[in-house]
């Protein structure tokens, strides 16, 4: 059975595509971005759109049932080459040792987002 979780104050897109999808215990979660619960884009110094972006995967994730400490992977989208030092230090304050997957793409985002996190976790009540 495929679910889509959100609740009301999910952080989404105007674009079309679901914040996150479940099937079984796996849940897909698109890319998050620093944008507002309206889904309009919050700039920043990529320090705090990073952060944002992190935070608004966290609500993603907890209205699928599962949390940072559940993510097996994360892909990673870095606008600027300078900013790959930055993201590296900030990065494990969110996804401790032993880190997930992690694929990071950068000089791949316009002008209008410096940093964008998608990624695949298992549920809170799973076993893996």
């Amino acid at each position: 059975m495929i679910e889509y979780p959100s609740a009301p104050d999910t952080p989404r897109s105007h674009l079309p595509f679901s914040p996150a999808t479940k099937v079984g215990e796996l849940i897909f979660v698109s890319g998050q971005a620093s944008v507002d619960a309206t889904g309009k884009i919050v700039s920043d110094s990529f320090e705090g759109e990073m952060r944002r972006s992190i935070e608004n995967l966290k609500k993603v994730l907890e209205d699928a049932g599962s949390d940072l400490a559940h993510v097996v992977q994360t892909r990673n989208y870095v606008r600027d080459n300078d900013d790959v030092g930055r993201f590296n230090e900030i990065y494990p304050e969110y996804f401790k040792a032993p880190y997930p997957a992690r694929t990071t793409i950068t000089n791949c985002l316009g002008a209008s987002l410096r940093y964008e996190i998608e990624c695949i976790a298992v549920a809170k009540t799973s076993k893996a």
